[in-house]
């Protein structure tokens, strides 16, 4: 059995990159899968290297680097290139290459994940079920992908009801705040909703339970934005 002591947690966070500037080298499928979920989490601009000259890249890469968020090159990365990127992703390929790159972002400070190497990266990207404005991720460790993979469709299954009471309080939050009440009873009122089985009556579709509920627990002054809080959430 290894003595070999047990590897740390990793450091959990949910990155906005909206005016930041990342960096995938290698636009292979890892690449390509890299990019496109960067670019669905509106950066400013992604620097695009690979080997192969546009009109050789496969479908899928040629789709991506046509985004104008998009700065494609056909060369290797430099340590110019990484300098100022929010993240990096070495996803050549090619291991020693890929380790040329989390070496180049070691000496800048600049996060990279290391597609052939998890621990010569800083990071790495979990599983991530979405549904609306909800997400959870989840992460083995390195252990198995396949299995984080696997569950990220159990995690959809199971958010998926969920989603309707955070766009319930997506659009009560604002109203409740612009109220300026004292903090403490602003909380006391949250937690007294997410408390509640509202999330049960919107996953069946009783909206009218809903709406007792909400009557019974907000402030009068809010009782006429029911209606639209509800609106289209059956």
């Amino acid at each position: 059995m290894s003595s070999t002591a047990p590897r740390p947690p990793l450091y959990p966070i949910l990155l906005s990159l909206r005016g930041r500037h990342c960096l995938v080298a290698g636009l292979g499928e890892v690449g390509q899968r890299k990019l496109a979920g960067l670019l669905a989490c509106d950066p400013a601009s992604v620097l695009a290297l690979d080997a192969a000259r546009p009109e050789n890249l496969a479908a899928g890469a040629a789709a991506l680097i046509k985004d104008p968020r998009v700065v494609f090159a056909c060369r290797a990365c430099s340590r110019a290139d990484v300098r100022g990127r929010a993240l990096v992703f070495a996803a050549t390929g090619n291991a020693e290459e890929n380790a040329r790159i989390a070496a180049l972002c070691r000496e800048a400070g600049v996060l990279c994940n290391c597609a052939s190497a998890p621990d010569l990266g800083a990071f790495s990207v979990p599983a991530v079920a979405r549904r609306g404005g909800l997400s959870a991720t989840l992460s083995t460790g390195g252990a198995s992908p396949a299995l984080a993979r696997r569950w990220r469709h159990e995690l959809e299954d199971w958010l998926a009801p969920r989603a309707r009471m955070v766009r319930l309080m997506a659009r009560l939050r604002p109203l409740v705040l612009a109220l300026h009440a004292e903090t403490g009873q602003n909380t006391r009122l949250f937690r007294a909703l997410a408390a509640s089985p509202l999330q049960t009556w919107l996953a069946e579709g009783d909206l009218e339970s809903c709406r007792q509920c909400l009557l019974a627990e907000l402030p009068p002054v809010l009782h006429v934005h029911i209606a639209e809080l509800l609106d289209d959430l059956a």
